[in-house]
């Protein structure tokens, strides 16, 4: 004979098994936001770096191409020679709050110098 299950002898269960599941869900979902963060930011430091490398391959301020387009306290970096030049920029993101280490997201782009601006 198979055993009766009698009502009333799970109470809790649910209770228990929330408790147990909720931080792995709450972690799960904080990791998700990092990384959606920082997936976005590593956008914006190429997109960044592209316009600075433009920019100044053209004869401008790359910096300040940079600038304008990177993320907050986001760091513009160019080098180059005579007839191409690279821009990096870099920026660290505090994901999950102020107290945990920072994450450094970076974006490079190269770009040949137009001839009317090779000194």
């Amino acid at each position: 004979m198979t055993g009766r299950r009698w009502p009333g002898r799970d109470r809790g269960a649910f209770t228990a098994e929330l408790a147990a599941g909720l931080p792995a869900l709450m972690l799960l979902l904080f990791a998700g936001l990092a990384a959606v963060s920082a997936v976005a930011a590593k956008g914006q430091c190429l997109d960044a770096a592209r316009e600075a490398a433009l920019a100044e391959a053209r004869g401008g301020s790359g910096a300040a191409a940079g600038a304008r387009v990177a993320p907050p306290g986001a760091a513009v970096e160019l080098t180059g020679d005579g007839e191409a030049v690279t821009a990096r920029v870099r920026a660290h993101l505090r994901v999950l709050g102020a107290n945990l280490p920072a994450i450094t997201v970076e974006g490079t782009a190269t770009a040949a110098r137009e001839p009317e601006a090779i000194p």
